[in-house]
């Protein structure tokens, strides 16, 4: 095998690891507790060989790095209040959200997909459709020039 092909993520390594992010951020959102603790205790307590590990990292550090710009971008495409919105659902448009600010090596198809399939397995029996809208809308705002690309095609 080349080294190339070692190098590529498995896409079910960084869905592992979006997994993993949302349930640590919803620690971080409820208990406010020191995010670099959480991690300690998320990395204790889980089995990482399989994760994408430092896409994780990436995320669990990045979404309270920049949650001033992310809740920011949200405000205008959600219907209520942040405080209003279930936690699951909040932590899964800031992930959504980060990514399509800072890993734009994530298309923002695959940034709406993954969205849908945490809120399918962590929200409430609807939320993948109140997702999938909302992000809907920040890939627009964020990366307006990539989503009319694809809608051209």
């Amino acid at each position: 095998m080349s080294n190339q092909a070692d190098n590529r993520i498995k896409p079910a390594a960084r869905r592992k690891a979006r997994q993993k992010a949302l349930q640590a951020l919803y620690q971080w959102q409820m208990a406010q507790a020191n995010i670099n603790d959480i991690e300690a205790q998320f990395r204790a307590d889980n089995d990482f060989s399989k994760i994408d590990s430092p896409y994780f990292s990436d995320i669990l550090h990045g979404v309270p790095s920049m949650l001033s710009e992310l809740d920011e971008a949200l405000r205008p495409v959600i219907d209520r209040q942040l405080d209003e919105l279930d936690p699951v659902e909040l932590a899964i448009l800031r992930i959504g959200g980060y990514e399509l600010f800072r890993r734009v090596d994530v298309p923002y198809r695959v940034v709406i997909n993954e969205g849908i399939e945490l809120a399918k397995r962590f929200g409430a029996s609807e939320s993948h459709r109140y997702v999938n809208g909302i992000l809907d809308k920040l890939a627009l705002q964020i990366r307006a020039a990539e989503v009319k690309d694809y809608r051209k095609s």
